[in-house]
């Protein structure tokens, strides 16, 4: 079997892709693509021969081929700026999420202060503590104390255990039909 050296440049093959790509441009600048319900200009076409409309760079231009409109200059608003705001149906286009005058309030939102600390349930603060620094003293322990006996890893593991177990057992078994979510 014959086969072609990978490290030879093919120059053929070049001279065929610019072959393909003309024709390709050439059908394209040829296809009659417009707004719906325009006409093609036929006494235009009528003086101008089928080559010469497939010749690149004759034919129809980039706007003729821009179906997203990139090629139009944006459209300048309308001089009565009041009028479009107050109703934009009116105006020609439709409403949409940005189409609303924002409410000037006086009123600002100012969080309540959280509760103390200091008026929490001794055991719950436990809990809390356990949850949170079991890991953590899992953590230090694998870092800093390699030879730390099996008990004491146990027991921190024990202690994070039984924080969570309290914890999820402090929630409330019911829900309020009252409440609505908004505050936690």
């Amino acid at each position: 079997m014959n086969r072609p050296d990978p490290n030879s440049a093919d120059q053929s093959a070049n001279k065929d892709d610019d072959a393909v790509w003309l024709d390709l441009v050439s059908r394209l600048e040829a296809t009659q693509s417009g707004p719906a319900g325009e006409l093609p200009d036929d006494s235009l076409e009528g003086n101008v021969s089928e080559a010469e409309q497939l010749q690149p760079g004759r034919g129809r231009s980039f706007k003729d081929f821009d179906p997203l409109g990139l090629s139009t200059p944006a459209q300048e608003p309308e001089s009565d700026a009041a009028t479009a705001s107050a109703d934009p149906e009116a105006a020609g286009r439709p409403s949409g999420p940005r189409d609303f005058e924002v409410e000037d309030e006086d009123q600002t939102f100012i969080p309540e202060d959280p509760p103390s600390l200091a008026g929490t349930e001794p055991l719950v603060m436990l809990a809390w503590f356990g949850a949170v620094g079991g890991p953590i003293a899992l953590l230090f322990t694998a870092m800093l104390w390699r030879s730390a006996p099996l008990t004491a890893t146990l027991g921190i593991v024990a202690v994070f255990v039984a924080s969570v177990v309290y914890l999820i057992m402090r929630l409330p078994q019911e829900k309020n039909e009252d409440d609505d979510g908004a505050r936690l």
